[in-house]
């Protein structure tokens, strides 16, 4: 460990020790934080060294002092935010800046009867029983460094609670937007969201960054869906160019209870995007769907694991990827089958479209099997632009450019076309267009 390093470590427990001083949270709260950060200096950052990470180097991340995210005027914030098409998706949101909630942007209007909706911190300091029985249970801190740096600043983020036998009409938008300042600088925002016993829902997890300043978002959501439940979990991650963002999603599925995720990566100088889930109860069905469109030197690390824990489980996985200039993708997607889990199906795929010789891909597709009655595959492809399909395109009179956005965003509508809102969906193959249409 090199010696600024080792000084950003102590800064940190100093910032922590600050935090403590405030005074402000719950004996349970306090000794999970401190939990938290004694895991973090004993684990220190991660490096290449470690298998998990080997990739990914955070080095830049270690060695950078970050400050806390400054809290900026809601005049500031609305002009900023107002060009990140929030009205465009007609659903209720609740919106942070700078990791701190903001009522001017946010808009709870057509929720159903019995939906609590509002930021951890409130949920917390209001005593609410589920928050002390799931906070940090399903993402652990023990192991994760940067799980466990979340956890020990654990300050604010989404409390969603969707009560039992609820069908919700219109997705749920979390949304982080961070306004940096002259300095690099971090927010740790915390979700906890519980779907209760036969509900249906849809929730949306957004990260955006206006400009091109440095800063970290070390982000962690835990989701429990209950039995017989329905879960669509859509995370959209637009960070700013020259933003770090290290994300971690772990979801805990009960008796027959579903749960499909997506996860659009765009954003970022380097991005780590960890997203797991644990079927823990006979029946349920787990879908992990990602798709990261790549450009300049963008380093994006995608690590995913649907762990079958119980028996008559199923799961689907489709991470595709579009690489251009010189970036770099990873993807390491993982399939643990437990002893008990007998009867389990699953199926995983990761496809990559290189449009530049200088990309690079590193893609690592695992099984870990344990039982003997299962039926899993896996697989991994790597290639560029069908040539005759693109000339096909071209004696059409389509020109080079508007061929290969075509079979480009075909490629990647493979992943889009599974997310069930509509407008969400349309508005992400937008983005996708928009970001292909400003590449040479």
């Amino acid at each position: 460990m090199t010696t600024a390093i080792k000084e950003n470590l102590d800064v940190y427990l100093q910032s922590f020790r600050e935090l403590e001083r405030r005074g402000k949270a719950p004996e349970w709260l306090a000794r999970i934080r401190t939990e938290a950060i004694e895991s973090f200096l004993d684990l220190g950052f991660p490096t290449p060294r470690d298998e998990e990470w080997k990739y990914t180097n955070v080095a830049s991340i270690a060695r950078t002092l970050f400050e806390p995210a400054p809290a900026v005027t809601a005049e500031r914030a609305a002009e900023r935010v107002a060009t990140q098409a929030l009205a465009e998706l007609e659903c209720p949101r609740l919106v942070f800046v700078n990791g701190r909630p903001a009522p001017e942007l946010s808009s709870l209007e057509g929720l159903e009867a019995g939906i609590k909706v509002m930021s951890l911190e409130k949920a917390v300091a209001g005593g609410t029983e589920p928050v002390e029985r799931y906070l940090a249970r399903t993402a652990g801190h023990a192991t994760h460094p940067f799980v466990a740096l979340n956890t020990a600043f654990l300050q604010d983020g989404a409390w969603v609670e969707i009560t039992k036998r609820t069908a919700l009409s219109k997705p749920i938008y979390l949304l982080y937007v961070t306004l940096p300042g002259s300095k690099p600088t971090v927010t740790y925002p915390r979700n906890l969201v519980l779907i209760g016993r036969e509900s249906q829902a849809t929730l949306i997890e957004g990260y955006l960054g206006p400009g091109d300043s440095a800063y970290l978002t070390n982000a962690v959501t835990e989701i429990v869906v209950e039995e017989n439940s329905v879960l669509e979990y859509v995370k959209l991650q637009n960070e700013s160019p020259a933003a770090f963002h290290v994300a971690t999603v772990k979801m805990q599925q009960t008796r027959n209870a579903s749960a499909h995720a997506t996860t659009v990566t765009l954003g970022a100088r380097l991005a780590r995007e960890e997203t797991a889930s644990v079927l823990d109860g006979e029946g349920g069905e787990a879908t992990l769907n990602g798709l990261y469109v790549l450009t300049g030197e963008q380093h994006v690390d995608h690590h995913t694991t649907l762990d079958h824990a119980k028996a008559h489980c199923s799961s689907r996985e489709l991470y595709k990827g579009i690489l251009e200039g010189r970036s770099t993708g990873v993807f390491n997607g993982k399939i643990i089958v437990r002893p008990d889990a007998q009867k389990t199906d699953s199926k995983q795929s990761n496809k990559n479209l290189l449009l530049s010789e200088d990309a690079t891909i590193n893609t690592k597709p695992q099984l870990e099997i344990y039982a003997d009655d299962v039926k899993c595959t896996h697989g991994a492809t790597v290639g560029q632009i069908d040539a005759e399909a693109l000339f096909y395109l071209r004696s059409r009179g389509i020109s080079q450019r508007e061929a290969r956005n075509l079979l480009t965003v075909a490629f990647a509508n493979d992943v889009l076309d599974k997310i069930k809102y509509a407008r969400l969906r349309e508005r992400l193959k937008a983005s996708v267009l928009e970001r292909l249409a400003t590449q040479p």
